[in-house]
């Protein structure tokens, strides 16, 4: 199953990066909720032996526990984007509040991407956002972190969908690791042999 963001959705953020249309021979992977040194050398490890580069929207409480992890990730030739600094849902939560949050982990992240935790925003904070990152969602969803689902469910949700441009999200974090370790292998082969380059997001 193709887990598709809803159609209003998308209407609702314009700006918001859902897949690259035009891209004809790349893929974006990206991965969420790290770095963890439980998950990420492993990760980073596989990419590697696969020639892939990826996209890393780190969550800043990490990255400050982390750095050496951190610092890693950008020298095995990854993009990394800001993924908040402390996992917070965007629903309910003032904007100044929310921002704040977000700004935290971008004076530690530096980078112009950002992804919305639990993709829970409202739109008065994607449009103070907006200013100064560029908001990267997807379009194929691994549910990795679903611990009812099997790391080859998992990777059935992404291998019969893939095709250039689009933006696929697994996590690296501990609660998912055991999906990610089972299903990513099997996507990777299968990214192979579809004759589609894993690249890193760059805006």
């Amino acid at each position: 199953m193709k887990i598709r963001p809803p159609k209003f959705i998308k209407k609702l953020f314009p700006t918001f990066i859902w897949n690259f249309p035009d891209e004809k021979e790349g893929i974006f992977l990206t991965f969420d909720d790290g770095p963890r040194p439980e998950v990420t050398p492993w990760l980073l490890d596989l990419l590697d032996k696969y020639d892939a580069k990826a996209t890393f929207f780190c969550i800043g409480k990490n990255v400050e526990m982390f750095p050496e992890l951190f610092e890693e990730v950008k020298r095995r030739g990854h993009a990394v984007g800001n993924h908040s600094y402390s996992h917070v849902k965007g629903w309910g939560m003032p904007t100044g509040d929310y921002v704040r949050d977000i700004d935290i982990a971008g004076d530690m992240i530096k980078s112009n991407l950002f992804r919305p935790p639990y993709a829970r925003i409202g739109p008065n904070q994607a449009r103070v956002l907006n200013e100064r990152y560029h908001a990267i969602m997807w379009n194929i969803l691994s549910r990795d972190y679903n611990r009812a689902l099997s790391g080859q469910a998992c990777a059935n949700n992404v291998i019969p969908h893939i095709e250039a441009g689009d933006i696929i999200v697994f996590h690296d974090s501990i609660k998912c690791a055991p999906n990610l370790f089972e299903a990513l292998p099997l996507v990777l082969e299968a990214i192979k042999n579809k004759g589609l380059i894993c690249k890193r997001i760059e805006l």
